[in-house]
Order: C-alpha cells, then sequence, then structure tokens
C-alpha cells in the first residue's frame, strides 16, 4: 500500500499542481491534514473529510514528541492515507521524514508531491539568487549562537510578537536599531503583506502564523572583523607596512591590559553579582586581542601558510582531542585529574623528551615557576599536601636570613620566591594575580598616605609615623576589594 505526502503550498489550493490535486481529492483515501491554521488545509476539509493534528498539539510538551505523534498516527491510518502539511514538504517538516523512514521500514511505498515552499516567494520578494547570492534560512524560535549574517538570511516562524521581540534583540547585538528589515506575512495569498521595517521597530510589526523576515546581508561579528581587516590590510598605510614582529609589542601590550581588565572582575565572576561596568570593559579589552590574532593569522593567510578559520579549526580539535572525558571514553572526575591528563596528552602530542621542554621563556617570572612546577606535579612531582610546601618557605627563609653575600642572598631570594609560588599553587591562587593583587593594594594605601600628608614633607616624617598612617590607611580598607 501507499503513504502520499503532500506540501499544500504557501496559500491556498489553486497553487497545488494537478498530482496534488487528485491525490487530495481520492475519496477512497484517508486524508491526515497536520494543521488547520493554512488556507489551503481550510479550503480542503470545506470540500471533504479529513484528520487534523491539532489536537496532539495540546497534548505533548515537546516538538520531538509531537511530530513522532503525528507520524505515528498518519501511519495508523486506514489506507491509502494522505498526508499534508503547510508549504512544502521538504522544507521544515520534522515529521515528514520520520513518516518516510517508518513507512520504507514497512515496507510500503511512498510518493511525494513536495509543493512549493514559502521560500519560493520570500526569494521572489527579495529578488535573492541563492545559488549567485548564498542563502540562509534560520527559525526564528531557535536561533543559533553564535548567529552569522554574512549571507542573505530569512528568518521563518515569526509568528508571535513576543518571537519578533526575541528576534529584534539578538539582532540588536550586532545590528544599528535602523538597519532595515523585510517583513512579508501569507505570501502568495490574497492577504499577503510585504513592507519594510527596521531592527529597533520589529517587536511592533504585525506578524502571524506565516510571517517571515528578511535581512540583507551584513559583514558584522566574526565575519565582519576578518573582512574589516583584510579591508584595512589592503588600504590602510599603517596597517598595510605591518609585519609579524612590528605587531608583537601589541599583542603584549593588549595581552596585558586585558589581564588588568578581568582583574577588575569580582573573584566570583562569572557568578555573583554582574559588574556590568567592569565587563563591559572586559568586553573593549578582548575585542582589541582578539583583532590581533585576526591580524597575524591575515598577515600569515598573505603568506599562503594558513588563515584565521584554520587557526580556530587547529584549536577546536585540540579541545576535542585533549579532553577525551568529555568527547570520548575516559573517566576524570576531578580538576586535577584533567589537568594532568592534558599535560600527559600534550607531552605525546609536542613529542617532548622532558616535561621541561617548551615552557615560554618569555613568560612572566612568577607564572613561568608556577607553569615550571605544574609540569613537574604532572608527573608526580610534587607534594601531597600544603603543610610541606610551606615548610619548605619557612626553610628557604631561613637559608636568605643566613646568606653572607651578594650572589647568595640573590640565589635565596629566588629560591623564597619559587617556594612562595607553590604556596600559592597548593593554595589554588594564581600567583601572578595575587602579586598584582598587592601591588595595587600597596598603591592604593600609598596614594592615601599621600593625601592625607598633603603639602607635608614625606622624607621629613618618621617611618613610626608613616607606618601609623599606613595601618590607618589599612584599617579603613583602602585598596580592599
Amino acid at each position: 500500500m501507499t503513504v502520499t505526502i503532500v506540501g499544500l503550498g504557501p496559500a491556498g489550493l489553486d497553487r497545488l499542481t494537478a498530482r496534488a490535486q487528485t491525490a487530495l481529492d481520492d475519496e477512497a483515501a484517508t486524508v491526515i491534514i497536520r494543521t488547520l491554521e493554512h488556507p489551503a488545509a481550510q479550503e480542503l476539509a470545506a470540500r471533504r473529510q479529513v484528520t487534523t493534528c491539532d489536537d496532539l498539539y495540546e497534548v505533548h510538551a515537546d516538538y520531538d514528541a509531537l511530530y513522532a505523534a503525528v507520524a505515528q498516527r498518519v501511519l495508523d491510518a486506514p489506507e491509502p492515507v494522505v498526508y499534508a502539511v503547510p508549504g512544502s514538504a521538504l522544507v521544515g517538516e520534522r515529521a515528514v521524514p520520520l513518516v518516510r523512514a517508518a513507512a520504507t521500514g514497512a515496507k510500503r511505498d511512498v510518493v511525494l508531491h513536495p509543493g512549493e515552499s514559502f521560500l519560493d516567494l520570500a526569494l521572489a520578494s527579495s529578488g535573492v539568487d541563492p545559488i549567485a547570492d548564498g542563502l540562509q534560512v534560520l527559525d526564528a524560535r531557535a536561533l543559533p549562537d553564535p548567529m552569522p549574517l554574512h549571507l542573505p538570511t530569512v528568518f521563518t516562524q515569526v509568528d508571535t510578537p513576543g518571537t519578533a521581540a526575541a528576534l529584534s534583540d539578538e539582532l540588536g547585538k550586532v545590528l544599528a536599531h535602523d538597519v532595515e528589515l523585510s517583513v512579508m506575512s501569507d505570501l502568495g495569498s490574497a492577504e499577503e503583506s510585504v513592507f519594510q521595517s527596521t531592527v529597533q521597530a520589529l517587536p511592533r510589526a504585525p506578524v502571524g502564523p506565516r510571517t517571515s523576515v528578511y535581512l540583507a546581508p551584513q559583514l558584522v561579528g566574526w565575519v565582519g572583523l576578518v573582512h574589516t581587516n583584510r579591508v584595512l590590510r589592503a588600504e590602510c598605510p599603517w596597517d598595510r607596512k605591518q609585519t609579524h614582529q612590528t605587531l608583537l609589542k601589541h599583542l603584549i601590550e593588549e595581552a596585558y591590559e586585558t589581564v588588568d581588565a578581568v582583574a577588575a572582575l569580582s573573584a566570583e565572576a562569572p557568578g555573583g553579582e554582574v559588574d556590568f561596568g567592569a565587563y563591559a570593559a572586559v568586553e573593549e579589552e578582548l575585542g582589541d586581542l582578539l583583532l590581533q590574532v585576526v591580524f597575524h593569522a591575515t598577515m600569515a593567510r598573505e603568506a599562503g601558510v594558513f588563515d584565521v578559520e584554520e587557526v580556530a579549526e587547529g584549536i577546536r580539535r585540540k579541545l576535542v582531542a585533549r579532553h577525551p572525558h568529555v568527547f570520548g571514553d575516559v573517566e576524570l572526575d576531578t580538576a586535577a585529574a584533567v589537568e594532568a591528563n592534558w599535560e600527559r596528552l600534550k607531552t605525546a602530542e609536542k613529542g617532548r623528551e622532558s616535561a621541561m621542554d617548551d615552557v615560554p621563556a618569555a613568560l612572566p617570572a612568577l607564572a613561568r615557576a608556577e607553569k615550571v612546577q605544574r609540569r613537574a606535579s604532572s608527573v608526580g612531582f610534587d607534594w601531597d599536601s600544603l603543610a610541606p610546601v610551606l615548610a619548605k618557605l619557612s626553610e628557604e627563609l631561613d637559608e636568605l636570613v643566613a646568606a653572607d653575600s651578594y650572589q647568595r642572598s640573590a640565589a635565596e631570594l629566588g629560591d623564597l620566591l619559587f617556594s612562595a609560588v607553590n604556596v600559592a599553587r597548593h593554595l589554588g591562587v594564581d600567583a601572578e594575580a595575587a602579586m598584582r593583587a598587592a601591588t595595587g593594594r600597596f598603591e592604593a594605601r600609598f596614594r592615601w598616605i599621600e593625601e592625607e600628608v598633603g603639602d607635608q614633607d614625606m622624607s621629613s616624617m618618621t617611618i613610626k609615623e608613616l607606618d601609623a598612617l599606613w595601618d590607618r590607611a589599612k584599617d579603613a580598607g583602602v585598596g580592599s576589594s
């Protein structure tokens, strides 16, 4: 026996092919319609008996269960059966593949009359050639994140004011409020409406069950950044003269400025109360840092070596390979186990002869000390508790006190600092961040003392007087976050 699937097109029955009309008019067939909320479906129901699936929408909480129930109703219906859906049976109809697969598995023939899609009319309205211009079709109720907008884009199922408002909010993150949109409703019917709106005005636009929104290509976001950098590289004298080496200082500066911005966030961030002002600074600095990555990738592209997409794909593959506990079947239950496994995988990938290989010499001293210690710890060279680490710190302090020469003092001071970094690591504290914070507290308290002293010459004051002012600053919480 046969299951016939018919697409009802975007409007009335007059737009259907003769074969589709014949299938729907077969008096011996059981005709099942997904929903009556469509002009052609209503016309069909007015001239013959049909079974709808509208009742299933009321009893199923999610779309997966709904479409499975629709498919089952079709397959359980007396044969021959015709299943009719709005638009094209091949565009956005999740129950159709289920019906086709189940029917094929039951050795039932499937006859398909796809029908005209609303996309055909949307393309005609917008003047887009999907081959020459490209095209993406997005469900406004399930927008992707991130959402590229460099292609002509049709947002479907903008069927409620709430959906329109949510779409406006998402577009407003990267587009100016006055960017134009084409709002298309009831295409192909007598009630067809096509009018221009804007990102800002979209929430107030009249929308309904058959409303779509068209947006012309916009070079914004990630794709826009890459494009803009390439244009500047070609047309701006300053950008054109740069090399990897001349940009290096900017990469370092932007990295440190990003560190400063992140350091201004609370210790609980992203948890706790959100400091929008601090996050605004982080957003800006991350953008400056990202530009440096894109710029270096642009120059590498010129050399014919790699492009920014290859950079992104390379790190994506690395993340997958180094997280077998997420993407594979390895079981790692703690952050420490994950970190140790990461180092083992990295050592194998890079063919290291020593755990100390390829630790960057240019790292800040405290950060490099911490990285060296983590490498040693990954192969078991580490204390298993804090107590012996603190004892070692005390031992190094005693040796510094006992040092009898400049050379010896310098060596012992280095050992003391290295041991302090080890204490920080065992406490789970970032030594570099802790040092920056301590320096920041000192600076803030010193400035407070300067204000308290006023016009008085600080150098004429005794250390006891200055220390008393320091204690006052500390008691007042100066420099504390």
